[in-house]
């Protein structure tokens, strides 16, 4: 039992689960969560935080109702993107890096989201890509061509394919695969990257290859949360989990996913290539990071959404009326009800808007249980 949690709501015997997407997800005394990170080329966008900040409610939800959370969040410091980023500020792939890393745990921390309990970065488990992909060349779930090791993905039976091109992640087709749909697990390395030694010759990992051996290591064969961006959906973890699977057998992957909905400006998806980006640090120079934290948070999970003019400063006078409302005696005798409805909503797909109106409405315990479990006190 958690302290301080709403042990009053449910009895000894009977352990609270979440419900995400419709689906109960039934637990144990622990979850494990599987969180794509980023990768650290660039300063911490709203795009980014949300589904860092979702991540986080998930956790402290599981948390107050007695789950311990094993939760690891990678870094993909192995990648074209930062290779590129790195050498045009004449610096080395790996210090550049850490820069990186460095001002995204800045933010993160402002904005109140805990560090995870493991954060393996890409660069430190290569060996374990090779192994990987030499156990699915194996099992015949790989093949190789000219140095590069590829995985059948053209095989899997309806992969998850999202139909808006914003939940699309991209990896170009390898020239030499079977199928333009068979993704790299390893691949040579271009004169002047960073390069390791494997069976096939020198060279690099595929990106979704570099999260199934990071889950697989730290985790085990299967996790109980995989969580990322509505644009990682497919192809990377349709093609992570499905490298997870033919290694281990073990299906699915994942019991449950939280793919958190595309944050936009003007109907286009925050990204550095769109030069819309609304920088977190900017952002907390002109407001407190709870109301940052609240407007990613007071809208369903999944939906994408438009930063609309004005929607910060709505958000912090929402925070101002919540700490009202929390300072407040309960209305009518106190039993717990109103910070056992709280819970509910929040056990129920992380129903943030439906807590936040029973706080509201209720303040007393009700506004502080909800304040304390998403952050915002």
């Amino acid at each position: 039992m958690a302290p301080g949690g709403p042990s009053h709501r449910w009895g000894p015997l009977v352990s609270p689960s979440l419900r995400l997407a419709g689906a109960p997800l039934p637990l144990v005394g622990r979850a494990r969560a599987y969180v794509c990170g980023i990768t650290p080329y660039d300063t911490t966008h709203l795009g980014h935080a949300a589904t860092f900040v979702w991540a986080d409610v998930a956790a402290r939800v599981l948390r107050r109702v007695g789950v311990e959370v094993v939760s690891c969040r990678n870094v993909t410091d192995v990648d074209d993107v930062l290779d590129a980023a790195a050498e045009r500020a004449g610096a080395r792939f790996d210090s550049f890096a850490a820069v990186g890393q460095f001002r995204f745990d800045r933010d993160m921390a402002a904005l109140g989201v805990r560090a995870p309990t493991h954060e393996p970065r890409a660069h430190n488990h290569v060996d374990g890509v090779v192994a990987l992909a030499s156990a699915l060349v194996e099992r015949g779930a790989a093949y190789e061509r000219d140095g590069a090791v590829l995985f059948r993905a053209g095989q899997i039976e309806a992969p998850e394919a999202p139909a808006d091109p914003d939940e699309t992640s991209s990896e170009a087709p390898w020239p030499a695969a079977d199928h333009p749909d068979d993704a790299l697990v390893w691949r040579p390395a271009t004169p002047g990257e960073a390069a390791w030694p494997s069976p096939w010759g020198d060279g690099r990992p595929g990106w979704h290859a570099e999260c199934a051996a990071m889950a697989l290591t730290v985790l085990g064969p299967a996790v109980d949360l995989h969580i990322g961006g509505a644009d990682l959906r497919h192809p990377h973890h349709t093609h992570q989990a499905a490298m997870a699977e033919a290694l281990t057998g073990v299906r699915p992957f994942a019991r449950a996913r939280l793919h958190v909905g595309t944050v936009r400006v003007d109907g286009q998806k925050m990204a550095k290539s769109a030069g819309n980006l609304l920088l977190v640090g900017e952002l907390l120079e002109t407001h407190p990071a709870a109301a940052v934290r609240l407007l990613l948070l007071d809208r369903p999970w999944a939906r994408a959404w438009d930063v609309e003019r004005g929607a910060l400063d709505a958000a912090a006078a929402r925070l101002e009326r919540l700490y009202g409302a929390a300072a407040r005696h309960d209305v009518g005798a106190f039993d717990g009800a109103a910070a056992g409805a709280v819970m509910e909503r929040l056990l129920d797909d992380l129903d943030v808007p439906g807590a936040l109106a029973i706080a509201e409405d209720s303040g007393g315990d009700a506004a502080r249980t909800a304040l304390a479990v998403l952050g915002l006190s």
